[in-house]
Formats: structure tokens, sequence, C-alpha cells
């Protein structure tokens, strides 16, 4: 089999850039796939005639930036992409009993609301007209759902007018109809440094700047924010004060309040995503309560009651209404209203608190059973929510780490999933807990990171 030779003639920059650029654009074209391995970075600098520090750096490039992934005993590798990591288990969203045991995915533990959806679509079905449900509906149609999402909200902490309840299809959907209605092509949109990804693909479609504002153990620094505004104009904030994925920070009260005054101070619009804030025991007031009038406030019930279930609420100042509800109905017109019924019946009965407050209950009861299998020292201080993030100990990189969790047929997500810039990469893993049924799959998944931390990292280097 022909040694893998990069083309790097023509290329500018340091020679170990060259060789990671080539090595790119053969994998974007497919002569390098996934699965395929590099040649030991001494012979490829023998074949190229260069230094092996030299080759070794491009390596060790190549595989900050996910081209690569090294191997016990094997060597270097095309690294998989996202999308296929994980083999048939990515994909289908369905909970195996079977496989790998998935800690990747952010999602509740399932079953408990299938009683109480039984229940509901039952009451439902008895309706003596289910009309209403199966036709265009109006704003004015919406009064007894809005009242039911501004009592959701309520129960977050954040006491609105009804006026102001925008029912959405998700909190994704809330967050994406948000940047539509209030941010034009070419505005910038400030996130965390460590965030929740799929904003950033919805500011690439709609043609935004996004820029990273640093945090720090407790969160978002709010002088870091203070110093974009000054100095880049944003036109937006996008953040998750509550369980912050992949972070699990909750923003401090005083935290919250020097955010809102920085946002109001500047003119910046702040869009605050609350989705596990109905999970978190005794958390800060939101956001939106210190600025009202900057804030889109953002919640659902995907992560407390079901996720197929696909209902969310906006809070919106009063002067944006009328934008937000302009952006909805572009992209669909309106919430579904038999999806907005169901909601709104759990809602009505406490169902939808009960469930939160179970869901609650079982991520603390597993987190618990982290620490004791992982370590106390290992995992930081114990949040309400679902995922644990993880910070490697010295030696540990994220992706030989997960890779050798892989091996053991368990599925983590890397930090460098939620990072904005290379640069903030961070050596750590976020452990989901929630997202198996059977707890003891859980276990054994548990068991499996912690024999993991229990290796040397110089046992899995990438260049052999």
């Amino acid at each position: 089999m022909a040694i893998w030779k990069p083309d790097i003639i023509g290329r500018e920059g340091p020679i170990y850039l060259r060789i990671v650029d080539a090595m790119a654009d053969d994998i974007a074209e497919g002569r390098l796939p996934a699965g395929k391995r590099l040649p030991p970075h001494r012979e490829l600098a023998y074949q190229l005639n260069i230094s092996p520090n030299t080759t070794s750096r491009a390596y060790a490039e190549a595989t900050r930036r996910a081209l690569l992934r090294g191997e016990v005993g094997r060597g270097t590798f095309v690294r998989e992409s996202e999308q296929t990591n994980g083999d048939a288990q990515a994909e289908t969203l369905y909970r195996q009993d079977h496989g790998p045991v998935d800690l990747s995915r952010n999602l509740p533990i399932p079953g408990l609301a299938e009683p109480h959806m039984r229940r509901v679509l039952g009451l439902i079905a008895d309706e003596t007209s289910l009309q209403a449900f199966m036709d265009y509906q109006t704003e004015a149609d919406l009064q007894r759902h809005r009242l039911a999402g501004r009592a959701w909200v309520a129960g977050c902490g954040l006491d609105v007018d009804i006026d102001q309840i925008i029912p959405v299809v998700g909190g994704q959907h809330g967050i994406f109809s948000a940047l539509m209605a209030l941010l034009q092509s070419g505005d910038l949109l400030l996130m965390e440094a460590l965030t929740y990804t799929p904003v950033l693909a919805m500011a690439q479609h709609l043609g935004l700047q996004t820029g990273a504002v640093a945090m720090d153990d407790q969160g978002i620094v709010p002088e870091a924010f203070e110093t974009w505004c000054k100095q880049a104009k944003p036109k937006a904030l996008y953040i998750t004060p509550t369980l912050q994925a992949p972070t699990t920070v909750t923003l401090s009260q005083r935290r919250r309040s020097e955010i809102a005054a920085i946002a109001e101070l500047f003119g910046v619009i702040i869009i605050e995503d609350d989705v596990f804030g109905p999970l978190k025991r005794d958390k800060p007031a939101p956001i939106a309560s210190f600025a009202p009038e900057m804030t889109v406030y953002v919640t659902s019930l995907s992560k407390a009651v079901a996720p197929g279930l696909r209902v969310g609420f906006l809070a919106v100042p009063k002067q944006l209404v009328g934008a937000l509800h302009q952006s909805i109905n572009v992209s669909l017109w309106m919430t579904p209203p038999i999806t907005l019924e169901i909601a709104s019946l759990l809602i009505e009965d406490g169902t939808a608190v009960h469930l939160a407050e179970r869901q609650q209950k079982i991520a603390v009861h597993r987190q618990g059973i982290a620490e004791q299998i992982i370590g106390l020292t290992k995992v930081p201080p114990r949040a309400d929510g679902f995922h644990i993030w993880m910070p490697l100990p010295e030696g540990w990189r994220a992706d030989a780490f997960a890779s050798e969790c892989r091996r053991k047929n368990v599925l983590v997500s890397e930090g460098r999933g939620f990072a904005m810039n290379a640069k903030d990469v961070p050596e750590a893993i976020r452990i989901c807990v929630s997202h198996e049924p059977d707890e003891q799959r859980l276990l054994r998944g548990l068991e499996a990171i912690s024999a993991v931390l229990r290796q040397k990292p110089t046992e899995l280097s990438l260049f052999i």
C-alpha cells in the first residue's frame, strides 16, 4: 500500500501547517478516507526530507483540529466525522438496550411522561369537537395556551403579561426565531466561549458574525462581555445561565445582574436560553427579570417532560412581540394546536411540574452514582441537571480519552464540540447520565470511564 505523502508545494506558512492543510484537503476530497492509517511521523519526515519534530508537530496540530486520532499500539488514523462516531448508533436517537453505552446525549430520562401522555390524549379524544385543533389558528385563538405558557414561565421565576408569551416548537425553534427576527446579516452575535453549538449553525445560516465571550469557573465573565460591547458593537448575546451546557455552571445572581446592566447600557439584546431552568433547585431569578426590556427569554418542556413534545414558550419584551410573531409566521405559521393542547393540559393540572421534579431527583441520584464510581476528586461539584463536565487530569487529551472510551464501548462528548474557537478548546469531556434508560448500562459506562482514568495518558501516544 502506497504511503501517504502530502503535496505541500505552493502552500504558504510554516512547513508543519502546510502538511496539515494538505491533509485537510485530502480528507475533504476523499483521498484520505476515515480510518486510513497514516505513516509514522518519522517515516513521513524521511519521505519529505524534513525534521521528525516538524512532522510530529503537524500530527499534533491535525489532532487538535480533530483530523486525526491515535490508537494504542496501532498508530495514527484519519478521524471519523462526528456523524459516523458511534457507528450505527449515531443514526438514531432511540434509546438502545444494546450496543455502545451512550453517555453523549443530553436528553431526559425516558418513560416518565408516557402514562400521563396517554391520559391527556384520552381527554383530548373525548372532546366534543377536535376541529379546533385541526385548523389554522391566530393569536386570538391561542389565549388559553398562552395562559398555560405564562404559568410555566412563572414557575421558572419570570412573571410577564400574557401578551408577552409566544408559543414555539421547542427551545431551538424559539432561539432561531429570535435570531431571525432581531438580527440582520452581518450583525455580531456574542456567545459563551463554550456553548450550545447548533446556535453557531443558525448564525452561519443567517449570515451573522459571532464572537466568543470568555468564561471562568463561575461562567461568563461580565468584564469580557463589556469589552466586546465597547470594541465591537454586538447586536445580541446568546447565553445559557442555568446548568450551562457543557460546563453545568449556574450563573450567580450578581453576575446575572451585571450582564443585564451591561446589556442595557450598550443596547445589546439578550437571548436567554433557560431550557434547563425547570431542573435547577433554588436557581437565581432569570436575567430577563433584571433586564426585562432587553431580554428574550426561552424555555420549553423538552428537558422536563418529553423531548418529542416539541413545545416551548418565549417571554418577549412588549416592543419586540410583533417582530417575533412575524418571524414565527414566516418559519411555520403557528405552533401546532394539538401539541399545545397536550402541553397546556399537563401544565394546568400540575403534571409538568411533577415530571420536572422527578427528572431532577433521578438526575441527582445518577450524578451521585457517577461521583462514587469515577471519584469525588475527578468530578466537579454536583449540579441538578443531566450532565457532568469533567476536566481531564494533566497529560490527557480529550480526543485520546474519548477514543479509549469508545474502544471500551462507551460514548462521551469531547470538549472541542462546544468550543467556538480553537484556542478555547478544553481538555475535558461531558458525561450525560440520563440518556440510558437502564441504570445497569449507565453503571457499566461509568466504570469503563473510571478504568480509562486509571490508565496513564502516555500509554496512548499518537505517534507510534
